[in-house]
Order: structure tokens, then sequence, then C-alpha cells
């Protein structure tokens, strides 16, 4: 090594200015509130193991978990213990597991429990002096939306959500994020009146997934997309959220809830907004941000409502050659409910960039498969010096972002066929991730808790994204519930016809992936 690399390796400004080099967080503890529900134990406590394991958290780390169950410290940590050995991504290492384990604490009681939130405080205190997490707290709320003032007064009273002395508190908060936009406002407000905004993290596990991530390096790290991203070129952008699943028990959970609030008004707006935005100055939460909420504030929903929305319900069929039941007949939902499990809109972007494309977002259960994916389908050439049956097999280009499950980016563009004639038609160019990089990409909820805990809340929406989300949508609700039941559609098959109609009204159709 050279006198000027040995120099820049042994200063530390370097260090913190080059990315490549892993962010480990300070010292620190995580609460877990609703630790004995299926998020917990399939993401959660996973997913923080997988931290631990890549050498992603501190020395000075605690896990508490706050439940009703009557648990000791010793009952907690197995609880843990068999969702790590079930769920875990990386492999099971038992020194790692010891290190982790010590740090793991159980506080039994209820939310209305004023004494269990004062034992959790001291339980806490205890942590800071003989683990060293120096007084910096995360509150998970894997709980309903309904519990949230109990537990957000209880965390005031007790002086838990409260920063001193340098160190940190911050609330991470699952979606739903409201049930509209009054809603939506009303527990913004409630969680600011205990945590400031900077320390409100709410948890949207679609950001978190390496792919989308990736729209931003696709779009500004690369010459070649940025001059056909916009107007000019696209005619129309689908973003679809298809799963080939039912309810599997979450009747209770989804009916009265549907598919719009459940998927379109976090996952697939968020997904817009990173599409549309303008280029940030840099990628610093706040311009990140700024961007985002420029482009939010300038959609709208495309009218009028009958003929540009689209809702339905999933009806008995064949899927992966199962017999399925229909929507109406799972098992905990109620034979006259009128909650969608398939919701399609459309989206006018009202800017200099996008006047005039129409943004379809689509999600539902029981769809021919499971896939997420963005797909831009640009414009036919204007002049093509071809006969009609030159092309008749040439549809329209598209550049398609697949966010899951094969994760990558397809490029559909016209081919000359081999042979005397010319005949045209499309072909595909892949790029995968699982066979391009060597590195295997990190669970969503590792790199949210990672940032959660580092404070980086690139990846998390802010209250304005909240709200703005629901004036967006709110409309197409409003509209759905005055006008009666939802189509149905066969389970196994893409959507209702009224969603095909959506399209063929502008002569366009929805991609079958």
């Amino acid at each position: 090594m050279s006198t000027t690399e040995a120099a820049a390796w042994r200063n530390p400004l370097r260090d913190k200015r080059d990315k490549r080099m892993a962010r480990i967080p300070g010292p620190c503890a995580v609460v877990i509130f609703g630790v004995t529900g299926d998020l917990a134990r399939k993401k959660l406590m996973p997913a923080i193991y997988d931290l631990a394991n890549r050498g992603l958290l501190p020395p000075s780390f605690a896990l508490v978990g706050f439940a009703r169950r009557d648990w000791a410290d010793e009952d907690f940590s197995q609880v843990v213990y068999d969702a790590v050995k079930q769920h875990a991504r990386t492999p099971f290492r038992q020194e790692v597991w010891d290190r982790l384990a010590e740090g793991f604490r159980f506080v039994q009681g209820a939310f209305d429990d004023d004494e269990a939130f004062s034992r959790l405080a001291a339980t806490l205190h205890t942590l800071d002096a003989e683990r060293g997490t120096s007084g910096n707290h995360a509150f998970y709320l894997s709980i309903p939306p309904k519990a949230f003032p109990q537990v957000l007064q209880q965390l005031s009273r007790t002086g838990l959500a409260a920063r001193t002395d340098g160190s940190w508190s911050r609330v991470v908060i699952e979606k739903p994020f409201g049930h509209d936009l009054a809603s939506a406002e009303e527990l913004n407000a409630l969680v600011n009146s205990v945590f400031p905004e900077s320390s409100v993290f709410r948890i949207d596990h679609y950001l978190g997934k390496e792919t989308v991530q990736n729209i931003l390096a696709l779009r500004f790290a690369n010459e070649m997309f940025e001059p056909i991203w916009n107007a000019h070129y696209v005619d129309h952008v689908q973003i679809t959220m298809a799963e080939d699943i039912g309810l599997g028990g979450r009747g209770g959970y989804y009916d009265g809830v549907g598919a719009a609030r459940d998927v379109i008004q976090n996952h697939l707006i968020q997904l817009l907004a990173l599409t549309a935005m303008e280029e940030p100055v840099s990628f610093s939460p706040a311009e990140l941000q700024a961007e985002k909420i420029k482009v939010l504030a300038a959609s709208r929903l495309a009218e009028p409502l009958d003929e540009t929305t689209s809702r339905g319900q999933y009806a008995a069929g064949w899927q992966g050659g199962e017999k399925v039941v229909g929507l109406l007949d799972e098992e905990g939902f109620s034979q006259t409910s009128l909650t969608e499990t398939f919701a399609a809109i459309t989206v006018d972007v009202d800017t200099r960039r996008w006047a005039g494309v129409p943004f379809y977002l689509r999600t539902g259960k029981r769809l021919g498969r499971r896939v997420t994916e963005i797909a831009l389908v640009f414009k036919r050439a204007p002049h093509l010096p071809f006969d009609a049956t030159m092309t008749e097999e040439l549809g329209k280009n598209a550049l398609v972002i697949r966010v899951q499950p094969d994760e990558g980016i397809t490029l559909r563009f016209g081919s000359k066929v081999p042979g005397n004639a010319m005949e045209v038609r499309d072909v595909s160019m892949d790029f995968s991730y699982g066979s391009a990089f060597a590195e295997e990409s990190p669970e969503a909820y590792e790199r949210l808790i990672l940032d959660v805990l580092l404070g980086e809340p690139s990846l998390f929406p802010v209250n304005d994204e909240v709200e703005l989300s629901w004036k967006i949508l709110d409309p197409a609700l409003q509209y759905w519930a005055k006008n009666g039941k939802p189509d149905t559609y066969e389970s196994g098959t893409w959507g209702p016809e009224s969603a095909f109609e959506m399209l063929h009204r502008t002569g366009r159709e929805w991609r079958r992936p």
C-alpha cells in the first residue's frame, strides 16, 4: 500500500464519504408492540437476526417484546429463536444468536396498563445501564391503528417519547396510515403530538425493495433513458401489483379495507411518485421527499370515474390447478360485503413532463399470477417504412421494471425475424438481479429497520405524502361507496371486464405479465 493510499485509509472523513462502506447504527434498543403477531414472527424478528448476522447491528443492542402473554425473558427468547429458525434469510450461527439473545427482554402488559408501561420504562433504563443502549429507543407499533392512541399516550406519560442528553426516540408505524384523508390527518396529528415528524417512520415495505430503489438509478444514472422519460415518447404507464392468493384467513381484517386502501393508497401511488418525479438535487431525504410531494400534488384521478376506475370481487374458479372458492364463501367474510379485492384507477399527472400520459394503477387478489411491475409503454414510431403484413406482430415498445418476484428489467422492442422476408416482431432484452450480481438483495424489512436505527428517512413517506395519496384516492372510494356492488371476476383471471373496458375505450390494453 502506498503512503497516499495508507493516509486515505486512515482518514475518517474518507470513510464517512464512501457510500460503499456499511453503516452501522450506534447503541440502541428496539421495542416491538404486537410481538405475538404474524408480522413480528415472520418479518421483524428474522430481519433483526439477519442484520446481526451481517454485522450491521451494534454490540450494544437490545430487543424488548411487549404483549399480554405471561412470558419470562427466556420464553420470549424461545419465541424469537423459533421465528429465526423458520423465517431468517441468512444461515443460523450460534455465536451470533448467543450474542444477540443476551439483549432480549420481555414486558407483560396491556396497552391500557399504566404499571406495565412503567415496567417497560424501567426495563429500558436498566438496559441503558447494563447493555449500554444509551437511551436510544425505537418503538415499533406492529398493532392495529385503533390501539395507537393508547400506546402513544403511554409513551408520552412515561417520558419514553422524549429525547434527552443527545439520545433519540423514534416510532415506527405500519400501514394502513388512516382509512381516508380525514382519518389520516387525525392520525398524523396524534402521532406528531407525541413525536416530532423527524422521529416518525411510516413503514411501506415496498419502498425497501432493491428494485424499487433501482428506479432512481435507472433514471438518473443512465443518459439513454432520461431523454425519453416523458410525454413526447411515453404513451401510458401501467403499475400492477397482482396476487394469486385469496384472503387466506384474513377476512376479518380485510373486510372494510379492500384492495384500493390496502395497496393503491400506499404501495402503488409511491411507485407512481418515484416513476414520475423530477430529478432531485441530491438523494438526501429532504430532496427526495420534496420531489415526490410535487408529483403527488400535481396528480388527480381522471374522470369520469365510471369510465376510468374499476373494482371487483373474485368468484370461484381455478388457481394453479386447484378449485378455489369465491370471496363471499371465504371464512370470516360477510356475504353482503361490498369490499373489493380488485381495484384499478386512472391517474393524470398534470406536469409538463407527463401532461396527457395516463397512469393506470391496478391491484387484485386471485389474479393470473403473483407479480409487481411498472411498465412504460411507448408511442408507436410516427413513420414505419413497412407495410401492414411486415409489422402485424409488432406491438408497442415497453420498458418494464419487475419489482417481484423475478426482480429485474425487461426492454421490449421490434426486431427482424431471420429469413428472406422483411418481418418484424416483438423481442425482449432481459436484465435479472439474480444473475447479474453475486450479492443477494437484502430483505425489505432489513433495510427499513436498519434505516430507522440510523435515522435515515429517505424510504419512509412523510405526512404530506400520506395525505396527498388519500386526496388522489378518496374520490374513487366515495364514488364506489355510492354506486352499488363491485363487479365479479373468476379466480385465476386478470380482473373484471370493466377493467379491460377502462383501457379499451382509449385504444389501449392491459399487459398480461
